[in-house]
């Protein structure tokens, strides 16, 4: 029988602030040091301290904290053949895509509106949709505006590394910590498959002249941020047949020169996009493709599986995306800053992620123990919280986790068209679900109607309701206890 479920859907909603501020004084536990006694063992305590509240750069964190990208640095310095960077597509999720663009003082205007009214909110980062460091002036101006408002938000910024290295003295003095790098080769060759042209010291280069430049300042950039303690995150897009071999080499120049985290992404290739890939029907890699290179890349620079190649206008958990909410229009002209909310949020979160730390923990040690030599993916609905919370037909995403005699460890996500619409099912959108679920062997959720579980069966895919608002882990090692006949763990929560 599970424990009472702290609901964080229910204590972000704008009607129970009561119910969080009460919640939140109830334990007398602070944030600061629940939070740091679910520190897993292999992290250092000053890297945890830096992570522990960033969804990106800590894959624990995502489930209970918010980031948010404000485009403020339309200019770029290179071209990708990847990338489009169009405006108003609202219903487009990836990166470099925006419906409005902002000045500093309208990017702090917005923060402090999304600030009180999404308390999850622990990072605000700057993604373009150009590059922030090449458009260095409105991304240092944005900053500084929000750090004198907020000044416990983590700043963070995503750049192609060719402007990086003239201003790592100034992310430092800002107290960025955490920069992210798109490194997509590091032999030119490569590169001048996939940048057409890069714009550096006043004028254009092109072939693999332009890739060797960049190359060269992407590794002086890193190397200088590691130089300094800050963390990086590599972006890597997986291009099947130009570079999908090649970032094997890409992992192992990151990690000799101290990246922080390696996150390979598969091209989005449409031609609807107008991008150079899309028009030329260079596809992307499949679910599968991704995780077969992912799995080879273990032991290399460590991976960062759960990135959604987030808008540049992204505001939310990851995996959802607020952003229209916030719209310039909709926020007043003169908006102040009220912490409450947000710290009440953290003084909840940190009891919660400390639980499930602990189940974690025990349910992985379970599994380790367990004897069987057996592996499964296993496909999660959940809202956030690391939760099976989600009913399967709401579900907008599902992640992913392979379970084996060595643990239980985070593998990906799949995106999947929400099936169930005003309470009814469409068979046509169940049929792209189960294709999204390729590999999958069992799928967890809080709630499952008996004709998608036996389409699912059909395919080859079982399904179970039967551990929802179960921790995950705790649910995935009850499941794995249950498939191969070990004496499984209670419930805890």
């Amino acid at each position: 029988m599970s424990a009472p479920i702290i609901s964080l859907e229910g204590l972000t909603s704008t009607t129970s602030f009561d119910q969080l501020l009460a919640t939140a004084k109830s334990g007398g536990c602070a944030s600061s040091t629940c939070g740091l006694s679910g520190k897993p063992d292999d992290i250092d305590p000053a890297v945890w301290e830096k992570i522990k509240d960033h969804p990106c750069f800590s894959e624990e964190a995502h489930h209970y904290f918010a980031r948010m990208h404000v485009a403020v640095a339309p200019a770029c310095n290179v071209q990708c053949n990847y990338c489009n960077r169009k405006y108003d597509c609202a219903n487009e999720s990836r990166p470099g895509v925006v419906s409005e663009k902002l000045t500093p003082d309208q990017a702090l205007r917005k923060v402090i509106a999304v600030a009180n009214e999404v308390p999850q909110l622990s990072v605000l980062g700057i993604a373009g949709p150009g590059d922030a460091c090449y458009d260095w002036k409105k991304t240092k101006a944005t900053f500084e505006r929000v750090a004198g408002e907020i000044p416990d938000i983590k700043l963070c910024i995503s750049t192609n590394g060719l402007a990086l290295p003239d201003h790592v003295a100034e992310l430092v003095d800002m107290n960025v910590d955490h920069v992210t790098i798109t490194i997509n080769m590091v032999d030119p060759e490569v590169g001048a498959k996939i940048y057409p042209w890069i714009f550096y010291d006043h004028r254009r280069y092109v072939g693999i002249e332009a890739a060797r430049i960049l190359h060269e300042r992407q590794m002086l950039g890193l190397e200088m941020l590691t130089a300094r303690g800050v963390l990086t995150k590599i972006n890597s897009v997986m291009i099947p047949g130009v570079n999908d071999e090649h970032l094997i080499e890409v992992n192992r120049w990151v990690k000799e020169r101290g990246a922080f985290l390696h996150n390979v992404m598969p091209l989005i290739s449409d031609p609807a996009h107008g991008t150079h890939f899309g028009l030329i029907g260079q596809r992307g890699p499949n679910a599968m493709e991704m995780k077969t290179l992912q799995d080879r890349l273990e032991g290399g620079a460590k991976l960062m599986r759960h990135c959604r190649q987030c808008r540049a206008d992204a505001v939310g958990l990851l995996g959802e995306d607020r952003g229209q909410e916030f719209s310039l229009d909709s926020i007043p002209g003169e908006v102040t800053y009220d912490s409450s909310r947000r710290e009440a949020y953290q003084e909840v979160v940190a009891r919660e992620r400390h639980d499930h730390v602990a189940a974690r923990s025990e349910a992985i040690g379970m599994v380790k123990t367990a004897g069987s030599g057996k592996s499964l993916l296993v496909a999660v609905a959940t809202r956030g919280g690391g939760r099976v919370n989600e009913h399967f037909g709401h579900a907008k995403e599902l992640q992913v986790y392979e379970v084996s005699p060595r643990g239980i460890s985070f593998v990906g996500h799949r995106k999947v068209e929400q099936y169930c619409l005003g309470g009814r099912g469409d068979n046509a959108t169940l049929d792209g679900v189960i294709a999204a679920l390729e590999g999958i062997d069992v799928v967890l959720c809080a709630k499952i109607g008996n004709c998608p579980k036996d389409q699912l069966a059909e395919a080859g895919i079982r399904a179970t309701d039967a551990y929802g608002h179960d921790y995950i882990e705790t649910a995935i090692s009850a499941l794995y206890a249950a498939e191969f006949g070990i004496q499984p763990l209670a419930a805890t929560a």
